[in-house]
């Protein structure tokens, strides 16, 4: 069951938590994450280790992503999202997508005095 208390706890998401959640919809180890988000974000997020180790460590305890089963000789570890990760990163992006769509028309023709 997913926990409203825990949605609204992350709602509003950071732009690092965000990108991190949405680099994971299929397995990544941590460098890998940090590629993925810097490709993402197109260069404007870059995670060091610490950071994302941190964050990583606190969403896996928070339920919003798993680490896999390693392989007996990979030293990475490997996460995914989980429900509860897939559910908030989904709000987060609906919740950008109102954003544009409401202010949108300050930054048109349409908004600008004429």
């Amino acid at each position: 069951m997913l926990s409203e208390k825990l949605i609204k706890k992350y709602l509003p998401l950071t732009h690092t938590t965000y990108y991190i959640l949405v680099s994971l919809t299929s397995p990544l180890h941590g460098y890998g994450i940090m590629q993925k988000v810097e490709e993402l974000s197109e260069g404007e997020v870059n995670l060091g280790p610490g950071t994302l180790y941190g964050a990583l460590s606190k969403l896996e305890k928070d339920g919003l992503i798993k680490k896999l089963a390693e392989e007996e000789n990979d030293r990475r570890k490997s996460y995914v999202l989980t429900d509860m990760g897939r559910e908030i990163s989904r709000r987060e992006f609906e919740r950008l997508k109102a954003l544009v769509k409401q202010t949108e028309p300050f930054f048109t023709s349409e908004g600008k005095e004429q």
